[in-house]
């Protein structure tokens, strides 16, 4: 045969062949998928975590801006209406049992709480702008003064107990999908998924909202409300297949344990108690600087709003490399507590460069210091929540991922106003001279915080010791109370 006559594949079959040699070292998570959880389906589950990280976007970043400054609402208003979605937090834990024993009549245990979760955070993102408009003073219709902070309340409510139900069933479905050996490069995908859509989230956002209007307003938050519910059902579609032998099973075994009855089986373990506390702690050294860091940069080391802008990216940056180092790591049999701990023992020389930018006045160490923020707080929020799947291997991963989920949502709520209220406390002490003249200095507020951080790193450092290597929970209450016997 005349080789000038032998078909070349095409160019797209060429790159795929290409793209196929590439080895997993090259690739972070080429090797996340099994052959129970391919990459269409992995990729395409993915997706709930990439809508959470653009709605988180719009409520922390965009409206909390848009409300201030545009909208004239009050500041301590505004504070609190962000403060409502945490509300629903504990209730994680609740959703995810309710998902772990739901009974539906196609099988399913997760995707309705999903599909709920999704309905709801639409209901609540498409209220959203009328709310706001009303609380604002600027509704089409004159209506009561209590209207409007009712509605607005309503609607971040709806918006937080959809992410939170959304979210606890979704982790807990990919916890039942995903092998043992691919579970820690899965958690890491997601938690990439999160961040990237945190991040095109606010590039979106800033330019839909470069020309501000309140019709523009209305039509960015319901536009993304419409966006959330399509992806979400993308993310859905064939996720958890109907199983008719867990329905039949279902008719047939004892009913379920309540939830008190099962929480009492998963809390009574030796370490779940200290575990918890773990979690809480380490949250909230690394979220304490939420509210302040940027405010660091511009009032003390005199940095631009375009420079402290990018402390934003460094985190980010940050974050990304521990979530990828975490699923490499963790894949190899590292304990991920452990890895936790050195998460939050990278979190001590970031804080020390932070507070020493100050007195050195040098921004190249205040950056720095920022980036390590992120990779210790991204290696211990992933391995804390791959700690917390790993510890009920029973029926019941839901309830601990909602455990996991609502102390960590109250943690990150209770030290972000801890932060800004403690810089506001000691700044104000220290103008003052109550705290003397050597400590009359405009950064020792912000000092105290990252100070206080440092310590809150070293009690998480003594909690989660014990738990290294020693952390085992599997939960007797599906044998006791029947629940062994149901397929999947």
């Amino acid at each position: 045969m005349n080789r000038s006559t032998v078909r070349k594949p095409p160019m797209a079959q060429r790159v795929i062949q290409a793209w196929s040699q590439l080895g997993p070292q090259y690739l972070p998570f080429a090797d996340a998928a099994s052959a129970d959880l391919p990459w269409s389906r992995l990729l395409r589950l993915s997706l709930f975590k990439l809508t959470m990280g653009m709605t988180t976007a719009l409520m922390v970043g965009t409206l909390n801006r848009v409300m201030i400054f545009e909208l004239g609402v009050a500041a301590w208003l505004v504070a609190l209406m962000l403060a409502l979605p945490m509300l629903v937090a504990p209730f994680r834990a609740i959703t995810g049992f309710q998902s772990d024993v739901h009974r539906s009549a196609f099988g399913w245990r997760r995707v309705p709480f999903m599909w709920a979760g999704t309905l709801t955070q639409f209901f609540g993102l498409a209220v959203m702008p009328f709310a706001l408009l009303v609380l604002s003073g600027q509704g089409a219709v004159p209506v009561p003064a209590w209207v409007g902070p009712a509605a607005a309340a309503m609607a971040f409510l709806m918006v937080g107990a959809g992410l939170q139900t959304s979210q606890t069933a979704g982790l807990a479905l990919a916890t039942d999908q995903a092998s043992e050996q691919t579970r820690p490069r899965v958690v890491a995908l997601m938690y990439v998924m999160l961040l990237l859509g945190a991040v095109l989230g606010s590039a979106i956002y800033s330019l839909l909202l470069a020309d501000f209007s309140p019709q523009r307003l209305v039509q960015v938050v319901q536009g993304t409300a419409l966006v959330v519910l399509l992806l979400n059902c993308v993310a859905l579609w064939k996720q958890e297949p109907r199983n008719r032998e867990r329905v039949l099973a279902a008719r047939t075994a004892p009913p379920p344990p309540r939830f008190r009855q099962a929480w009492q089986g998963f809390i009574s373990h030796r370490g779940a108690r200290r575990f918890l506390w773990a979690t809480g702690l380490g949250t909230m050294a690394f979220a304490m600087q939420d509210v302040v860091l940027e405010p660091y940069g511009g009032e003390i080391l005199h940095l631009s709003v375009a420079d402290t802008s990018l402390l934003t990216a460094l985190l980010s940056s940050g974050a990304l490399i521990g979530f990828v180092v975490s699923g490499k790591s963790l894949a190899r049999g590292i304990d991920p507590l452990r890895l936790a701990a050195y998460g939050a023992l990278m979190g001590l020389p970031a804080f020390s460069c932070v507070i020493f930018a100050a007195p050195m006045q040098a921004p190249w160490l205040f950056r720095v210091g920022a980036f390590g923020i992120g990779l210790g707080g991204g290696l211990f929020a992933v391995c804390t929540l791959l700690a917390a799947m790993r510890m009920e291997q029973g029926r019941f991963v839901g309830m601990a991922l909602g455990a996991w989920g609502a102390v960590q949502a109250l943690a990150m709520g209770l030290a972000t106003f801890a932060g800004g209220a403690l810089r506001d406390g000691v700044s104000a002490l220290a103008t003052q001279g109550a705290l003397g003249t050597a400590l009359a200095d405009p950064a020792t507020g912000y000092s105290v915080v990252y100070h206080v951080e440092m310590l809150l790193l070293f009690v998480t450092l003594a909690a989660i010791g014990p738990l290294v290597g020693r952390l085992k929970v599997t939960s007797p209450v599906p044998q006791r109370f029947g629940l062994a016997e149901l397929p999947g």
